[in-house]
């Protein structure tokens, strides 16, 4: 991967990783466009970027988990066992499946009617939680798991089905972020296994550019919720997943 291929991928998984767009349908999108063969050892760089922002933004949480939260602690532990049952036993036949640009394009607009769902439903719902009961953590867990497919965003079915079970907006951001560590965690752990260590700057400057990018995008999500416009993402996502189709097509 030459240096404008990494600066731009960096770029892209750091603005994607966290808005609910979804990273891995972006990345195939950019490598169609530029003729860009995937590289997977550039992936877990990337992706180790974007979770080194994450412990850095969510720090103080964190570390409430293990001092005062004890019971979100329970329920992120929850809501993890699904994603990993799913990942571990479909992750690498949903990753063949659908790593073409068409489905992509399909998953895309499902993504955008995930995110209208959860939008609406935030704004019928009076009474507002800030933690999840058992079965809706078990529910935010199984969303966080049909993420694997690329074109769903990760963070968009988290999100909305936390809106959907009744989180209030920050609630919500919170928890489908802080459950997403130990996936991410435990996703590069089991990719790291097939490669040796490399030198290439590349590596670096892409993990560096996608790090400080999606720190400023947690933020960005953030304050657009607290606005209540997810519902943004949405015609986004609708918009490039009818344009993915309509070109290739």
């Amino acid at each position: 991967m030459t240096f404008f291929q990494a600066v731009i991928s960096g770029v892209v998984q750091g603005v994607t990783e966290f808005l609910p767009v979804s990273s891995s349908g972006h990345l195939i999108i950019l490598h169609h466009l530029l003729k860009i063969e995937q590289d997977f050892l550039f992936d877990i760089f990337v992706h180790l970027g974007t979770l080194i922002a994450l412990l850095i933004f969510f720090y103080s949480d964190i570390i409430s988990l293990f001092r005062k939260q004890k019971k979100l602690f329970s329920l992120l532990i929850i809501a993890s066992i699904p994603t990993a049952i799913i990942g571990f036993m479909w992750g690498d036949i949903f990753s063949r499946l659908f790593v073409n640009i068409k489905s992509v394009g399909i998953m895309l607009l499902i993504t955008a009617v995930w995110l209208l769902v959860g939008d609406i439903s935030s704004r019928f719902i009076k009474t507002k939680k800030q933690i999840p009961n058992v079965f809706s953590a078990f529910l935010i867990g199984i969303a966080q798991g049909v993420a694997i497919i690329p074109g769903i965003s990760r963070s968009g079915t988290t999100i909305s089905s936390g809106l959907i079970c009744g989180l209030d907006r920050e609630s919500a951001f919170k928890f489908s972020f802080l459950l997403s560590i130990p996936a991410v965690f435990g996703a590069l752990l089991f990719k790291s296994k097939d490669f040796s260590l490399s030198c290439n700057p590349n590596l670096i400057i892409g993990m560096l550019i996608s790090g400080i990018v999606g720190y400023f995008c947690l933020h960005l999500l953030l304050n657009l919720m607290r606005k209540r416009k997810l519902y943004i993402f949405a015609i986004y996502c609708f918009a490039v997943g009818v344009g993915v189709l309509v070109l290739n097509g």
